[in-house]
């Protein structure tokens, strides 16, 4: 069941070499950007940055498996 009145924001990193979506409910009479701005700074981007590297392994050549006798 989806939650109403939820929008999408895209935040980038302070340096701005990665970006992530936000998804927030804010109330009528509040400053998106200043908003959008305080969300970025409080992000965990080396967290997201180790999350989506996990996601994303790349798998280079086989393993062998030793047979047991």
């Amino acid at each position: 069941m989806a939650i109403p009145n939820v929008k999408r924001y895209r935040i980038s990193s302070p340096d701005g070499s990665m970006t992530a979506t936000l998804m927030a409910v804010l109330p009528k009479n509040v400053d998106v950007n200043q908003y959008l701005s305080e969300a970025a700074q409080r992000f965990d981007w080396k967290a997201y940055q180790e999350s989506q590297q996990k996601q994303f392994k790349i798998r280079v050549g086989q393993q062998k498996q030793k047979k047991a006798k």
